[in-house]
This record gives structure tokens, C-alpha cells and sequence, in this order.
């Protein structure tokens, strides 16, 4: 099988991983950046191609598109849908699950656990916002952000306004979010593949911060999550369309809630964590689901 990486630095843990687990397994592999591909974008012979010369003869295509190319490596994972290749996670779903705002109303439509969330627009209405919540102690996120930048914690009142206020004032899009204490810094990733969760890890925030990022010093260690947590993450992953996600759950007192549901889950964290082949079962879900033509948006999204 021949299988295409879309991955602008082949260097990076997953992205080697990946290649390793797959020619393990037989296969041949091509680690592409998405931002040297170009498009003919036609009616009848739809093409693509990178450095020169055009691609074909791909059987799947793994998407690792980072989060400030999002736009245009989901315009080139589409067209590669279009021309038949099965993509392990399709174009529309890595966009829907990109979109904070949009992901979070879909998981709260179909009944997912999820922290008390709020947005607005207009200054005038901070207040009710901040109350709307549940008050201070609260989160306040950029919808843009990634990895834990442009995540605050305003620990009073007076503080969150003045954090709302200076947001809005840049004209950022921001979500309001209630602080889960009882998590103590904590929370769980949970590596969904297909219809299961495969591995999971508790990543711990380091003493005096909040966010348990592993970029931001955070430790990783193997938990045992619990039924609830289990059903709780791969219905995640189901409603936003992803084979493979990275779902981020807190445990609060009302039980499991969603944080965010990723769509290109780093492979080295909870690889180390739980000593689990990850990406051999990624690779084997694609030997599995890839058939020509299987893709249930064939790039119309």
C-alpha cells in the first residue's frame, strides 16, 4: 500500500513514527509538505501536484496538519479525496473539530459532557457573561489558540472583566469558560482510533499552573479511565467524523466533560505514557478501512 504523509517536517516524533510503523508493516510511505502542493482544480481531471511533479497511486493519506495551515492543508487533503484516496481523517471533520465554537455546540447538541461555556460579542454584556458561567474563578480561552497559548485563568471577578474587556477590545474571539477546581490541574487524553480508545494518559499541570500541556512542562502518566470516560470519548470522536482523535476529558464533579476533541493527537506523549504501538494501530486501522473511493464526504464539505 502506498500512503502519503501530509506533515510540513518530517523530523517530528509522529510524523517519523508514522513512517517507521508503516514500512514495518509493508508499506510505502511519502512524507509531504502540504504547503508545496498546488492544485488544477478541474471538472473531469482533478490533479495534484508537489515539487515539480504530480502525485497519483496514493491508496491513503494520513493528515498531520498543524493548526496555522489548517485552511490550506484541509484544501489539499480534499482534493486528494477527490480523487479517490482515503484519508484517515476526512477534510471536514479535521475543519469541524478546529472551530471551538462550532465543536463544542455540536458535542452539547448530542449530549456530551462539557464545561459551562459562554461567548458574546459586545463589552456591555461581561457581566452577565461572567455570571452566566458560574463566576470567578473562570477559564478564558482564544478560539484560536493551540497548546495551551491564549488560555487564562482569572482567579476574581474583577480580573476576569478586565481580561474580557482587554480581549474584546483587540477584537479576538474568546469562550468563557467555568474553571473545574476539582481537577486539580489535571486532565485525560484519550486516544481514540476507530470506535475504541486505545491508550489514555493523565497529564498532570506542573505546580503553580493550570494547563497540563505537555509543551507547557506537564507530566504524562498511564491512568485506568473509567466506562463513562471510555463511551464518553469515542462519541466524541464519532460526532465530529474522526477515525483518529486525541479527546481531552476533565473529571469533575458532575462527571467526565470535554475539554476539545483533536484532530492531529501527537503521537510521543502518550506513546512514552502507556508504552503502546499507537501508531502501528493507526496504521493497521488504515489496512483495515482504506478502499478507493471511501470517503463519505469525497471532498464535497
Amino acid at each position: 500500500m502506498r500512503i502519503a504523509i501530509l506533515s510540513r517536517n518530517p523530523s517530528l516524533f509522529s510524523t517519523r513514527r508514522l513512517v517507521e510503523a508503516a514500512r514495518a508493516r509493508g508499506h510505502e510511505t511519502k512524507v509531504i509538505d502540504v504547503l508545496r502542493c498546488y492544485m488544477n482544480i478541474t471538472s473531469h481531471a482533478p490533479s495534484m501536484h508537489y515539487r515539480g511533479e504530480e502525485l497519483n497511486d496514493f491508496d491513503a493519506v494520513i493528515p498531520r496538519i498543524g493548526a496555522s495551515v489548517t485552511f490550506y492543508g484541509t484544501a489539499v487533503l480534499r482534493q486528494f479525496e477527490m480523487l479517490g484516496v482515503y484519508p484517515l481523517n476526512e477534510s471536514v471533520a479535521i475543519t469541524r473539530a478546529r472551530d471551538k465554537l462550532r465543536s463544542l455546540q455540536l458535542l452539547s447538541r448530542k449530549g456530551i459532557g462539557l464545561p459551562i461555556t459562554g461567548f458574546a460579542h459586545a463589552p456591555d454584556d461581561v457581566e452577565d457573561l461572567i455570571k452566566m458561567v458560574g463566576g470567578a474563578p473562570l477559564v478564558i480561552k482564544l478560539l484560536e489558540g493551540t497548546q495551551g497559548i491564549g488560555v487564562v485563568l482569572a482567579e476574581t471577578q474583577k480580573a476576569a472583566e478586565s481580561v474580557i474587556e482587554a480581549f474584546m477590545g483587540l477584537k479576538v474571539n474568546i469562550l468563557v469558560q467555568e474553571y473545574i477546581r476539582e481537577a486539580n490541574g489535571a486532565d485525560i487524553r484519550c486516544f481514540v482510533i476507530g470506535d475504541r480508545v486505545v491508550a489514555s494518559m493523565k497529564r498532570q499541570a506542573k505546580e503553580g499552573e493550570f494547563r497540563s500541556n505537555l509543551h507547557r512542562g506537564g507530566t504524562a502518566t498511564l491512568i485506568r479511565i473509567t466506562p463513562e470516560e471510555r463511551s464518553t470519548a469515542t462519541r466524541a470522536a464519532r460526532i465530529m467524523g474522526l477515525n483518529v482523535a486525541g479527546v481531552d476529558i476533565l473529571r469533575s464533579n458532575h462527571g467526565p466533560v470535554v475539554m476539545e476533541v483533536n484532530s492531529s493527537p501527537g503521537l510521543e506523549g502518550i506513546e512514552r505514557a502507556t508504552g503502546k504501538d499507537v501508531a502501528a494501530l493507526m496504521i493497521e486501522f488504515i489496512e483495515k478501512n482504506a478502499v478507493l473511493g471511501k470517503t463519505r464526504t469525497r471532498g464535497q464539505g
